[in-house]
C-alpha cells in the first residue's frame, strides 16, 4: 500500500529539501552590535551616518565557523541559510559592488566563505539569504519600510535616484554570490512590499523578478528559491507562525518551510527574554513535519562572533532528542489521508520505509487508542530505545480483572499499551511498522 501526494511542481532540486526537514537560519550583521533587533535602523529611523558607528566597530574576533557548523550538525540540522546581506545593506562577503562590506570594517576579511566551507564539510547544504531591500544604497527609493520614510530631506531627494542602478547592483551582487561561492542549494530572497500609507510598493515589476529568476536559474539550475519576489517560487515561507495544515496554493499542496526564531528577534538581542523552551521547539519541529513542511530555526550571533549561549542550550537540547528520534523527521511527511492522530499527538510518515511515527505531546495513562488502525500495524516500539509496545486489536469481550470490568473496544480500534511512566525524552515517539 503506497501513499502519494499531489504536490505542485517546482523547478529546483526539491528531493534533498523535503528529506532534510530541519535547517539553521543565521541572521548576522552590523545590528549585532546594537543588540536590540535586526530592524533597529528602521525602527529607530536612523540615517546612514547614525548607523555608521556599527560599521566602524564590527570586529567579530571570536568568530569560529567550525563551531557554528558543529552546533548545527549536532542539533540534527541538514541545511543552513545565512544573511549574506540584510536590509541594512551590509555585506558579509568581499563584494566588488560596494565598499559597504566586511572587508572595510575592522574585521577585514570575508566571513561568508569560511562559513560555507565549514557547513559543507559536515554535509550541511548551503543556503544564502539576500535582502531585496537595501537601506544603505544611494539609489534605493522610499517605501513604507524605509528608515527615512518620514525624513523630508530624504523624500525631497527621491527625484535624484535612479532605480535601475539599484536593480543592476542587485543583479550584480547575486551573480557574484552564485558564481564565486560554489554550489548554493537554496536562496531566501526577502521581500516584496505592498503600497501602504501613501508610499509606493515594490513587487515583481520593480524587482524585475522574471528576469532575475532567469539569471539565477542559468547560474545554478538546481537551486531552490522562495516565494517573496512577487511571483511563485519553489518554496512557500510562512514566518513566525504555524499553519493549520499542509499549505495549499491554488488548491494544491506546495513545498513549504516555516521560519522561526528562538525568541522575538532574528538578530542578536541582548535583553530579549521570550525564549522558547526545548520542549516547545521540538514540538514545533514535529508539528511542521506532520504538516508536510520544513523548519528553519534561527540563531543571531553576537558582535564578537559567538552564538548566544541561550541558543546553544536549545540547540543541544534539540540535538539530544534528534539523536534518538531523527528517523521520525528525516524523509518524513504528513500521514496518509484517513490516518488521524489521537488528541495531543502528531503523526509523521516515511513513505520509503512505510513507517508511521506517533509523537505523544501529552503522555496518557496506560492506553492509547487508534480508531481505524485495527489490522494495519504489524509491530510497534518506542523509538528512543526500540522497546516493544504491546497492542490489542479489535473487539474484546467484557472481562473481570481486579474487581472491575474492562470495556470492549470497537472492532476497528488498535490500542497501544503504554508504560505508566513517560520515557525520559522531550517528546516520546512510537514507531508503527505498517502492514
Amino acid at each position: 500500500m503506497r501513499f502519494d501526494y499531489d504536490i505542485a511542481p517546482v523547478t529546483g532540486d526539491s528531493k534533498w529539501f523535503t528529506e532534510a526537514r530541519f535547517g539553521m537560519y543565521i541572521h548576522w550583521g552590523l545590528y549585532a552590535l546594537g543588540a536590540r533587533h535586526e530592524w533597529l535602523k528602521g525602527r529607530e529611523f536612523m540615517t546612514n551616518e547614525q548607523y555608521h558607528k556599527y560599521f566602524k566597530r564590527f570586529d567579530p574576533d571570536l568568530y569560529d565557523p567550525e563551531l557554528w557548523a558543529q552546533l548545527a550538525a549536532d542539533a540534527g540540522m541538514k541545511y543552513f541559510v545565512v544573511t549574506a546581506k540584510h536590509h541594512e545593506g551590509f555585506c558579509l562577503w568581499d563584494t566588488k559592488q560596494t565598499d559597504y562590506n566586511v572587508m572595510h570594517t575592522p574585521a577585514g576579511r570575508d566571513l561568508l566563505r569560511p562559513m560555507l566551507d565549514a557547513f559543507r564539510a559536515r554535509d550541511i547544504r548551503a543556503g544564502l539569504y539576500y535582502s531585496l531591500l537595501d537601506w544603505h544604497h544611494p539609489h534605493y527609493t522610499v517605501d513604507v519600510k524605509h528608515p527615512l520614510r518620514y525624513n523630508q530631506a530624504f523624500l525631497d531627494a527621491q527625484r535624484e535616484k535612479d532605480w535601475q542602478r539599484y536593480i543592476d547592483f542587485m543583479f550584480a551582487q547575486t551573480r557574484e554570490l552564485l558564481t564565486e561561492y560554489g554550489k548554493i542549494d537554496v536562496m531566501f530572497l526577502d521581500f516584496s512590499i505592498p503600497p501602504l500609507e501613501g508610499f509606493p510598493g515594490k513587487g515583481a515589476q520593480e524587482w524585475q523578478s522574471e528576469r532575475f529568476i532567469r539569471m539565477v536559474r542559468e547560474l545554478q539550475p538546481q537551486i531552490m528559491l522562495n516565494d517573496r519576489l512577487g511571483i511563485p517560487g519553489d518554496i512557500t515561507t510562512p514566518e513566525q507562525y504555524q499553519p493549520r495544515g499542509w499549505i495549499r496554493v491554488g488548491g494544491r499542496r506546495v513545498i513549504w518551510e516555516a521560519c522561526h526564531t528562538f525568541s522575538g528577534s532574528w538578530g542578536y538581542y541582548r535583553d530579549e527574554e521570550s525564549w522558547k523552551s526545548v520542549d516547545t521547539l521540538v514540538k514545533m519541529l514535529i508539528d511542521t513535519v506532520a504538516k508536510g513542511g520544513n523548519l528553519l530555526l534561527n540563531v543571531g550571533p553576537t558582535g564578537r562572533g559567538e552564538i548566544d549561549e541561550r541558543a546553544v542550550d536549545r540547540l543541544r537540547g534539540i540535538g539530544e532528542w534528534m539523536k534518538r528520534h531523527s528517523r521520525s523527521i528525516y524523509g518524513c511527511t504528513a500521514a496518509p489521508d484517513g490516518l488521524a492522530a489521537p488528541g495531543d499527538c502528531r503523526f509523521t510518515y516515511n513513505p520509503d520505509t512505510h513507517r508511521l511515527y506517533l509523537h505523544i505531546f501529552s503522555w496518557p495513562f496506560k492506553n492509547l487508542h487508534l480508531p481505524g488502525f485495527s489490522g494495519k500495524v504489524e509491530y510497534a516500539q518506542l523509538l528512543n530505545d526500540a522497546s516493544e509496545i504491546r497492542m490489542v486489536e479489535g473487539e474484546q469481550e467484557m472481562t473481570m480483572e481486579a474487581g472491575a470490568f474492562n470495556e470492549g473496544r470497537p472492532a476497528d480500534t488498535l490500542t497501544l499499551q503504554l508504560p505508566v511512566k513517560q520515557p525520559n525524552v522531550t517528546v516520546p515517539v512510537i514507531e508503527l511498522f505498517l502492514r
